[in-house]
């Protein structure tokens, strides 16, 4: 179930100086971006883009044959997530013990923690969950994780292949099977393959995954899970993945691309697998800010309202039709343009959406005429 959350004076980009509203009472007043109901900065999620990013990702998923979970960190917005739902997501990945509680809270059945849970406290709550009915599965990549997931019992769990220079994971084959024959209720192996920079990089990488899970084959149950990922390189998943079949054992592949809910107009825009496979389907960037160019102060430059508070920056900085932009402050974007005047209104686009979302508490959501049809409110 979605709450209905209340707007008011604390709410940024929302001008409600007195009063409050719900937000479903605001969506339904239908205003429009400009009339004077928001102020600026302000994020906006485009409702066609995204509505039409969930359908290519979801039939993407379908036409390959495997099962879609979706990263829930990119947005933590529940209207969000529960479009991904109805749409056919088998599950959705949560990056911590925190998020797999909001989305308990929220009531999605399935739930794949892609990340190492080590805390005692964490693990008895989703011990305790699992037990009382709820799916849900935990990674680890030691000995020393099995044990404090064993101590909690009841979990199940995937062993995490990882990659040198990379985050989190087994480095090696024989390192999966020494954990996965230290613990109890393996179900299978799950990798992140996002952060290597080349095809022949990914694909070695995935073909090595796919060696581990057949080199724990005898320790698993009837069905197996092979899951892998990120928003760069889930063609190539596809790829390594599809038609794969595991000597007496049925197989569930599983998707967890998490950014193409939105897409954006930077990292995933170059980076995105259907460049490389156009065929498949395309995504719109879904995700804009508008900002108030607040001075000009040298020729040639124009200072944005506009910041680090507000948009993300981490993987590429917002980009702009009106002119470039050269560097961000907390509160400030910094922009060479010879056209641009003091008051104007500026649209940016970002890159990187799982770290804009983040920075805002309620969206609002607007059709192709900037009219609001929806209000997001996220959890972070």
């Amino acid at each position: 179930m979605i709450p209905d959350e209340i707007i008011d004076w604390r709410t940024k980009g929302f001008w409600l100086p007195e009063g409050q509203v719900k937000a479903s009472e605001f969506a339904a007043a239908r205003h429009n971006l400009f009339d004077g109901t928001f102020t600026w900065p302000l994020l906006v999620v485009r409702d066609s883009a995204v509505r039409a990013n969930i359908a290519t990702m979801a039939a993407y998923a379908q036409r390959h044959g495997f099962s879609f979970a979706p990263h829930a960190k990119t947005s933590m917005a529940p209207s969000l997530l529960e479009a991904q739902l109805n749409a056919g997501a088998w599950a959705q990945t949560a990056a911590t013990a925190s998020q797999a509680l909001v989305l308990r809270r929220l009531g999605v059945p399935r739930v794949i923690i892609a990340n190492e849970v080590l805390d005692p406290t964490a693990l008895r709550w989703l011990s305790q969950e699992s037990k009382a009915g709820w799916d849900v599965f935990v990674q680890v990549d030691s000995v020393a994780g099995v044990d404090r997931i064993a101590a909690a019992g009841g979990l199940k769990v995937l062993v995490e292949l990882g990659h040198h220079g990379g985050r989190t994971g087994c480095r090696t084959v024989e390192e999966v099977v020494k954990v996965a024959r230290a613990g109890a209720n393996v179900v299978g192996v799950t990798a992140y393959e996002g952060a290597l920079k080349t095809v022949a990089e990914v694909d070695e990488f995935l073909a090595t995954q796919v060696e581990a899970l057949r080199a724990i084959a005898d320790l698993l149950p009837a069905e197996v899970i092979l899951s892998a990922g990120g928003s760069a390189w889930f063609d190539r998943v596809i790829k390594a993945f599809e038609g794969l079949e595991i000597e007496g054992h049925t197989l569930r592949t599983v998707l967890r691309s998490g950014a193409s809910v939105t897409h954006d107009e930077g990292f995933y825009q170059e980076r995105t697998p259907f460049n490389r496979v156009a065929a498949e389907g395309s995504l719109t960037a879904a995700l804009e800010i508008y900002a108030q160019v607040l001075s000009t102060p040298e020729p040639g430059l124009a200072i944005v309202g506009m910041g680090k508070r507000d948009a993300p920056f981490d993987e590429g900085l917002p980009t702009t039709t009106a002119g470039e932009v050269l560097k961000m402050n907390d509160h400030h974007t910094y922009v060479r343009s010879d056209s641009l005047n003091v008051g104007d209104l500026v649209r940016f686009g970002l890159s990187h959406p799982c770290t804009a979302f983040d920075k805002w508490r309620f969206i609002p959501v607007a059709d192709d005429s900037d009219v609001v049809v929806d209000v997001l409110h996220t959890y972070f």
